[in-house]
């Protein structure tokens, strides 16, 4: 039986997939075969001996030790998408309250608690201090058209705004689901000279680090809105705060507030609430509770941030996976053992992401261990499983 330790609080649908497979999960699991977390911090988790998958049920990964997994094999997933809606959802709101002033309004129509009958007389008289523009006929921005860049897209041009788009890496799967009204911006500088509002949309990570600059806001329109619903590091605050000093920046709507910003009467900042809705904490638990349920039963890899995607249907047979470095004469040095143990290879597939490489080959019958071992003795091999698979909720050794 596989065992699962969570971390959190995992929504129950999700904790439903690992029983109905008959898979033993909670937070007192001891060496576990796999983790299903969300915000916990492991990146100095001591992996133990059987560990071979971690899931985060979130489409951010900063908290998982991604190269530590990587060197020694173990899968590490997220759940793109699964909490895009939601996502989605807060980023419209963010379109208007940057836009018309209501948080702005409601806190100064709280501060009138007590005025009895002038109440009615301060708002008429006030009400001006608080108008903003519509949305409608306003040019929106979207940097990075993933799941949620997409959804972003489609939604605000069903509001009336003309919607640029810059994404070089735009998959065929999101271009499918994107309105075709949607330009296309070849570059970031040519979006910012464009936009009224400038929405958020790509992970964090070397080359998006800081992205929004003194030298990005200087191409940007005077009062441009910002949205940032996907990191905080995506924009530097020291030239975020100087942008808003020049006018540059009307207003910033962040996911992610810091303390140099909250103070900030520019900024709108919220606390971390683009996955908080029941709905994607249960779609998040539930994906990644499945591909925890599919790697380990069949070997199966989706969605990971460090492995390729590789899939082949489960059959009545041995099914060997193997990890390693993506280095010439892998498969050739595999498949020479299983030649010398008489294995005949049923089906076989192999792909490769960057420098890492993982397998999947279904051979005629059980491999002796000695050969397992010679196989995990190939330099560039990081990890070999053997297991029998029936179905993706079936046995597995």
């Amino acid at each position: 039986m596989y065992r699962v330790r969570t971390y959190n609080k995992i929504a129950e649908k999700g904790l439903d997939v690992l029983k109905q497979a008959g898979i033993e999960y909670g937070p007192e699991i001891e060496n576990p075969d796999a983790i299903i977390a969300r915000s916990a911090k492991l990146n100095d988790l001591d992996f133990g001996t059987n560990l071979k998958a971690i899931a985060r049920a979130g489409a951010g990964y900063n908290n998982i030790p991604v190269d530590r997994c990587s060197e020694v094999g173990i899968v590490a997933f997220n759940t793109p998408g699964a909490n895009a809606n939601s996502v989605k959802e807060l980023v419209i709101s963010g379109l208007l309250l940057s836009s018309r002033r209501i948080v702005e309004g409601i806190e100064w129509t709280r501060s009138l608690a007590g005025k009895g009958d002038e109440l009615n007389v301060l708002v008429e008289k006030n009400k001006s201090s608080f108008a903003g523009p519509e949305i409608a006929g306003k040019t929106l921005g979207v940097i990075g058209m993933g799941a949620i860049g997409v959804m972003v897209c489609n939604a605000a041009e069903a509001l009336g705004m003309r919607v640029i788009g810059h994404d070089p890496y735009l998959s065929v799967e999101s271009a499918w689901g994107l309105s075709r009204t949607v330009e296309r911006a070849e570059t970031a500088e040519a979006l910012y000279s464009q936009s009224d509002f400038i929405s958020l949309h790509v992970p964090l990570n070397g080359d998006t680090r800081a992205m929004l600059n003194s030298a990005a806001f200087g191409r940007m329109k005077k009062g441009v809105r910002i949205l940032n619903f996907a990191r905080g590091g995506l924009v530097d605050d020291d030239a975020l705060l100087a942008a808003i000093a020049d006018e540059t920046v009307a207003c910033y709507v962040t996911d992610f507030p810091t303390d140099r910003l909250v103070a900030n009467e520019k900024v709108l900042p919220i606390p971390h609430l683009g996955a908080s809705t029941p709905e994607a904490e249960e779609n998040c638990a539930v994906m990644a509770a499945r591909q925890l349920r599919d790697y380990l039963f069949t070997g199966n890899v989706v969605n990971s941030v460090n492995f390729p995607d590789c899939v082949m249907q489960p059959a009545e047979n041995e099914r060997i996976t193997i990890a390693n470095r993506n280095i010439p004469n892998m498969v050739g040095q595999i498949t020479a053992i299983l030649a010398a143990e008489n294995r005949n290879i049923l089906d076989l597939l192999n792909r490769h992401r960057e420098e890492l490489a993982y397998n999947i080959i279904d051979v005629d019958g059980k491999l002796a261990e000695d050969a397992m071992q010679r196989m995990r003795a190939i330099e560039g091999v990081l990890m070999v499983r053997e297991l029998r698979t029936v179905t993706s909720q079936g046995t597995a050794e």
